[in-house]
């Protein structure tokens, strides 16, 4: 559909770009992802990582984001780069998170939660796209209940030929009615001219 070819690239352009700006200017990143991997670090057990492991991290996270962008963007498993996309940003987002700085520093970071948040939900919508076809839930659902108008069919094609051999049974049984009448009147007219 037309939308949907306008609409993807629009929606990847922000991952693209962010990707981009990861992979050459790491360093603006590395704060962040400091606080983010310091966290992870300290309930795992390990060392902090050095400033050139996080610079590493930071790159090779915006190749990645970039890299599932473009595929986005050009519609190549579309569904997949979007949920790429926002299994990617979501950790952006928990590390922009605004809730435990002060200041201007605070105002900074909310704008760039927000901005993850925003970016995590249309990659979701995304993700989720069937393109118009019927989901699994949707199949499921058509199959049981051409399973039940199908035993339906079954059940009315048993009761008809029920009803068919019953029917049978009843012309023969009427039919052997109609032939004891004719016998017995004519039994009675023998008996008649007989006397």
């Amino acid at each position: 559909m037309l939308l949907r070819r306008i609409a993807r690239p629009l929606l990847a352009a922000p991952f693209v770009y962010d990707g981009i700006q990861a992979v050459l200017h790491p360093a603006e990143h590395v704060d962040a992802a400091r606080e983010g991997s310091t966290l992870v670090t300290d309930a795992v057990g390990t060392r902090p990582l050095s400033d050139r492991q996080l610079g590493l991290l930071v790159r090779a996270h915006g190749a990645v984001t970039a890299a599932a962008g473009v595929l986005l963007a050009v519609g190549r498993t579309p569904r997949t780069a979007a949920l790429a996309l926002a299994a990617l940003t979501a950790p952006l987002a928990v590390a922009h998170q605004p809730f435990t700085s002060k200041g201007a520093e605070r105002s900074l970071r909310t704008a760039a939660f927000v901005k993850d948040l925003g970016k995590v939900g249309a990659a979701v919508i995304a993700g989720v796209d069937l393109e118009g076809r019927p989901g699994v839930t949707y199949r499921v659902q058509q199959a049981r209940q051409h399973a039940a108008r199908l035993a339906e069919a079954k059940a009315g094609t048993v009761k008809a030929a029920t009803k068919g051999e019953a029917a049978k049974v009843a012309a023969a049984a009427d039919a052997a009615k109609a032939a004891t009448k004719a016998e017995a009147a004519k039994l009675r007219a023998k008996v008649a001219e007989a006397v």
